[in-house]
């Protein structure tokens, strides 16, 4: 007679860490990185044309700076986005935010051509500061934060839980 096994997706460890990280991303706290991180990203991915360093030198075409912050701002918000909805899924990718963003901040000495305007060094240096201390503080959400404390984990081997 053969016996079927329920795969590890069903397994109940799984499934209460799984619901854990719900409640710690449905936090006010959860929410307002997120909302934060959407905002960086926008605002970087638009601020060539906020800053005024779209076009440096009097070219009609985007400078590269303009275009490399337009990518990043896209690729900050769309990973920063993710992160209060199914976040055991999306955790890793608060670290590529943080990458992101430090990239921002390094961008307007390693990009190549006119970049190095006053206004494209403070606004990538401000924005990826910001962007990377939103994104670990995206990637420092854990899901002990929502438990109440009735749920604690016991001292007890295997992380049995009493009563």
């Amino acid at each position: 007679m053969s016996r079927t096994q329920p795969g590890i997706e069903h397994h109940p460890d799984l499934l209460e860490l799984r619901a854990d990280y719900e409640r710690a991303t449905a936090t006010n706290r959860g929410q307002a990185v997120e909302a934060m991180g959407l905002l960086i990203g926008t605002y970087l991915a638009a601020s060539p044309w906020i800053a005024g360093f779209n076009a440096i030198a009097g070219f009609n075409a985007l400078s590269t700076i303009a275009v490399n912050n337009l990518i990043a701002g896209i690729a900050y918000a769309l990973l920063m986005g993710g992160v209060g909805r199914g976040f055991e899924r999306t955790h890793s990718k608060a670290w590529a935010a943080a990458v992101i963003a430090l990239w921002t901040i390094i961008s307007p000495w390693c990009v190549a051509g006119e970049v190095s305007s006053w206004r494209t060094i403070t606004s990538n240096v401000i924005v990826g500061v910001i962007g990377l201390a939103v994104a670990l503080a995206a990637a420092a959400t854990r899901p002990g934060s929502a438990r109440t404390a009735g749920r604690a984990m016991s001292d007890t081997p295997g992380g049995v839980r009493r009563g």
